[in-house]
């Protein structure tokens, strides 16, 4: 691997030209200063928020661990949603494991037979229920289909044959394709009894 070294004396542009530094203006310097100084800064930041995260998420699985140890119990403790709370309730850190959802081709069986109940419910089926449905299906610009509005469709309870079987198509066609690990910290507002987040995102704070 061969790295290009920049001759004394120049300075390496956007373009990746050298530049005599003679020619280089003053402000532009303080400029390139002025930004791999906050960068380097940043770089440890990130460097320590990245071994928090790895350490917290140890901490806390070894936590988990020590407590069902005393029931006799073997859980996994890196998986799954918990939360804990400081003696005094003051303080809490939650856990949550987000799972990354698609469906498979069978999400179009599940199409095929809600499309059917709304034929056989032409007369007299409301308006909303077929906004619903077809919002549900309905792709977004990267031509995406929304999970949470897919799944939000099992929540309506209707008792057809092929409505039920619809919903087994859509249960049948989920396939878990990722997760990804949060932690989340609060600190209790004495005043309204509420939890406000910690934020550890530079742009919220």
């Amino acid at each position: 691997m061969t790295i290009n070294t920049i001759p004394e004396g120049y300075w390496e542009n956007a373009s990746g030209s050298l530049v005599p530094e003679a020619n280089v203006k003053e402000i532009d310097k303080l400029r390139d200063q002025t930004v791999r100084q906050l960068h380097e800064k940043a770089k440890e930041i990130h460097d320590l928020l990245k071994k928090f995260k790895v350490d917290g998420f140890a901490d806390i699985a070894s936590f988990i661990q020590i407590s069902t140890d005393q029931y006799g119990a073997k859980v996994g403790g890196t998986k799954g949603n918990v939360s804990l709370m400081s003696f005094d309730g003051r303080l809490k850190i939650q856990r949550n494991i987000a799972e990354n959802i698609d469906f498979d081709e069978r999400l179009q069986a599940a199409k095929q037979l809600i499309d059917e109940c709304l034929d056989e419910w032409t007369e007299g089926s409301r308006d909303e229920i077929k906004v619903i449905i077809n919002a549900a299906f309905n792709v977004d610009k990267k031509g995406e289909i929304s999970t949470a509005k897919v799944l939000g469709l099992k929540r309506h309870d209707i008792n057809h044959p092929k409505w039920q079987q619809a919903m087994q198509a859509i249960s049948d066609s989920i396939n878990i394709i990722g997760s990804k690990a949060y932690l989340r910290f609060y600190t209790r507002d004495d005043s309204t009894g509420g939890y406000l987040p910690l934020s550890l995102d530079i742009a919220s704070i």
